[in-house]
Formats: C-alpha cells, structure tokens, sequence
C-alpha cells in the first residue's frame, strides 16, 4: 500500500509546476512549464499582466500528467503556494473583474510617493510591517479605484493569486495570511486587516475574503476538474499560501540560522515573535511578513538576486549556445581570483528594496576597463549578492538583535556551490544546504498532511522529514573579503547619493 500522498501546486514567477509528495517528503511527481507575464491588450505598452486562467488550465494538466505516475488512491489533499502582492477584484461568483497586475508592472510607481505624503511612511510600516514598494496590493487596489471605476463599484472581494486558483479548484472565495501579509493593508502584530489603510482605496476589509490559516481546509475540488486531474472524488484542498513562508518549513532550521529563500528574488528571513516594528528597524529597510504558523512573523530583506544573474546572461552569454548555459557561466567565473579583478558590482536593480533602499543606490558595476571579460562580470555579480547579503546580515544583528550562527539556503540559488562558497567567504558564516531541494512544497505538504490529519501539528510533521544537510565553511579566503566588503559599503553609501 502506497504512503500518504499530498499534490502541490507551486507556481511561482519563473515556472509553475505540479508535484507529487509523500509524507517521508520523497517526490514521486513531477510537471512543470515556464511561467511570465504577459502584455495587457487593452493597455500602455509596458503594462504586464498575469493571464491566471491559463496558468490554472496549464495547472490542470501538469495535475494529469503526475498523476498518470502514481498511485491516485493515496492521495490526501491539494494545495498551493504561489509569489506574493498581486491581486485583482472579483465579482460574487469569483470572475475577475480587470486582469491580474503583474508586480513587474510600472503602472503604480507614481503612487508610492503620493501614498507616503498621505500617510507616514513610518506609521504604514509600524502597523503593517511594509516598506512602501510600487507593487503593494494596497497601491493596485487605489489604481484600479482611479483608473478603472466602473469595474471598481462591482467588486465583491479582492483575490490574490492563491485566491484565485482556490476558488477555480473549490469554488471558495479564501485568503490565508501569509498572502495577506504581502499586501500592506494588514496588521502585522494582530494578524488582521487595517481599515484605516484600506480607506485610502474606499473599501473596509470586508472587500478581502474569509482568513484560512495554512494547514486549514478551504474546500473539495469540484467533481468534474477532479476526473479531468484523475484525482480523488472530494480530494480536499488545504490553504497554503506565500511562497516564502512554507520554505522555512521545509529548510529544517534552527532557531539561531537565518534562512535565506533564494530565486528570481532572495529573501532573507528570521522568525520572532510578533512585536510593533520601531523607526530603527523601519530605516533599515526591512519588511515584516506573516509566518505561516500563527504567533509567529517573519522579518525579512526583499533583494533582488538570480534576475539580476539572468540580467548578466542575457547581456553577456545571449549568443552562446551551450544547453547548460549557466554551468559555462560559473565555469568561466571559477578561473577569476576573489575580488572580481577590481570590479564592484551592486545588484540593486529594484533600488527601493533591500538593505541599500534607504541610500536608494541603484544598479551599478564598477572598476570596468578595456580587460574586463565575462567572466568576472559573473563573478563580480555574484560577489555583489553576497555582500548585499552581508549587510542584510549586519542590519538584522544592528536592529533585531539576531545575530546568525549559520545561514539556511533553499531555491534554486543554493544549487549553485561557486556562489555558496562566496557567500560563505563574505559573511564568515557557514552556509548550510539541504538534500532536498524542494522546501517550499515540503514545507507546504507540511502543512497539508497536518490539516487532513496525518499529523498531530506542525511541530511533528517537521520532525517526521530528516532533509539531510551540507555545510560549506568560510575558505581562507574570508579576510580579503572584508576588505573588499568595506569598499562595497561606500560605494552603497555614496552613489546613492550621487544619482539623486
């Protein structure tokens, strides 16, 4: 007899996939296909929009697919975990009122510093835990209230992505609050909506839909997207929620590791508990999100990181064809000495994110000349990652008090061991990785296999799973590092104020 099986959806920015998971965490199952945003047809050129009724019919499919491979009797629940911030209105049967505004969209940035002179920065971030950053879910509401109003006046509820794949899967209108938490209009130390922020869109927070917190069960998959995915008849479908959040799960750490969620974006997280963010912590540019445990919230740096390593493909190895692009990339990266031959290179291409926001310094790449090859651009880019995740490291210890004895690497930037090496030589600090490289979805089937009951709680399933673990140590090459982390630092401080 096959062992307990949990089916999930993990769609994120890049790719969207369906996994099949056992409660040993082993992947039985796999399907996946590339994920971006697309153009909206009625809309500016530079307008982006996620086509979500696509990716929940592709969705569908990849569903079929694995579950062609397994045995389907096994099967216990359903659940997603998806990027956070976006979401759209929907009317009383859940169709969407105005296509799903990408976070890469431009639309919003001429709100933020209308928003900021309507309320305090400082007094958003004390209660809702955000920086105000252009794609809040709070700034789209207040667009689409302005832009498009007749669309606005028949909103019933507003749904973020995992909302809406929900409700396309049970017909349930939910929101769980680690998705809520993305949107700058909850309360971070009560774990509920504000209002009082929500009136900056007219609306209360009856326009969110009922809390689901992650491990409850929202709802069963209707019959006939449950023959056409060959699953379970009332397979039930559990909340999960932010991405992020369920990695932590999934990572194995400890109480005294930073845990570092590393893709197209790298977030940088601790876990306390609740507590009314100060203006120390607000300057330092640091984001408080809602764990996915209640009790619990997460702070964390927002940084860019493998977008900016695709940005240095796309310029640089854009004509190679190579199937393994980025195995030539870092091979090339491994014959240049630490330091990048002089170059210096900032990966701040969101400049309002990240440890720098508050110099607002934007992308930069330094100490160019006539010698400079690829090569050490790569490598220069990857040095520059590891320094913007020093000096989120310094600002955690300087305002949190959390000094980290080693850091957790999950996604897929800890695959890449040249990088893990560097990061390790630049904050001194042991970089731990783990066997299994899904943490999201075994984080999420966590949480799944607790709210069907084949665990007690979450503590147990988290002890059930042993993620088997490498340690990469700081190499000797960790003193001429900090000297170079010094100049990294001035050139942080200073350019930001150049380019203003």
């Amino acid at each position: 007899m096959s062992k307990p099986i949990v089916i999930v959806w993990d769609c994120g920015a890049t790719n969207f996939r369906t996994i099949a998971i056992d409660i040993d965490g082993k992947i039985l199952a796999e399907a996946r296909k590339e994920n971006h945003p697309i153009p909206q047809s009625d809309g500016q050129k530079d307008w982006l929009i996620w086509d979500i009724e696509a990716i929940f019919a592709e969705l569908c499919k990849l569903t079929a697919e694995i579950t062609d491979k397994i045995d389907v009797s096994a099967i216990k629940a359903l659940t997603i975990t998806t990027w956070g911030a976006d979401a759209t209105p929907v009317d009383k049967e859940g169709r969407l009122l105005y296509p799903l505004i990408s976070w890469q969209c431009p639309r919003t940035n001429s709100l933020v510093d209308r928003i900021k002179q309507q309320i305090p920065p400082e007094e958003i971030f004390r209660r809702t835990g955000y920086q105000v950053i252009s794609f809040n879910t709070l700034l789209k509401m207040i667009w689409i209230k302005e832009n498009a109003p007749d669309v606005w006046s028949k909103t019933y509820k507003m749904l973020t992505v995992t909302g809406i794949l929900n409700h396309r899967l049970t017909g349930v209108l939910s929101v769980d609050p680690t998705m809520a938490g993305t949107t700058m209009a909850f309360d971070v130390a009560r774990r509920k909506w504000d209002d009082e922020l929500l009136k900056l869109a007219d609306v209360d927070s009856a326009i969110w839909p009922d809390l689901y917190e992650p491990g409850q069960i929202i709802g069963t998959i209707k019959s006939e997207l449950a023959e056409q995915m060959r699953l379970p008849k009332d397979t039930p479908v559990v909340a999960a929620g932010h991405d992020t959040q369920f990695a932590l799960y999934g990572s194995g750490s400890s109480a005294d590791e930073a845990v570092l969620s590393s893709g197209t974006w790298e977030i940088l997280i601790a876990r306390t508990k609740p507590f009314e963010p100060s203006e120390d912590v607000f300057r330092s540019g640091i984001i408080i999100e809602q764990d996915a445990q209640a009790g619990l919230v997460d702070p964390q740096f927002l940084m860019m990181a493998s977008g900016t390593l695709e940005w240095i493909r796309k310029q640089f190895w854009s004509s190679d064809s190579d199937d393994d692009i980025y195995a030539k990339m870092i091979s090339e990266a491994q014959n240049v000495q630490a330091g990048s031959a002089g170059l210096t290179f900032l990966a701040n291409f969101m400049p309002q994110t990240g440890p720098s926001a508050p110099y607002k310094t934007p992308g930069a790449i330094i100490g160019l000349n006539v010698t400079t090859n690829r090569g050490q651009i790569y490598r220069a880019g990857l040095e520059g990652l590891s320094m913007q995740l020093k000096h989120a490291l310094d600002i955690f210890s300087k305002t949190l008090g959390f000094s980290a004895k080693a850091i957790r690497i999950v996604g897929g930037g800890s695959k890449n061991q040249l990088w893990n090496q560097i990061r390790a030589d630049v904050t001194s600090l042991p970089i731990i990785t783990t066997k299994h490289k899904e943490a999201t979805v075994l984080g999420a089937a966590m949480f799944a296999f607790t709210g069907v009951g084949e665990f007690e709680d979450i503590e147990q399933a988290r002890k059930s799973v042993d993620v088997g673990q490498e340690v990469i140590e700081p190499s000797q090459t960790a003193n001429e590092y900090q000297q170079i982390y010094k100049r990294y630092i001035k050139l942080v401080e200073n350019l930001g104020a150049l380019t203003q």
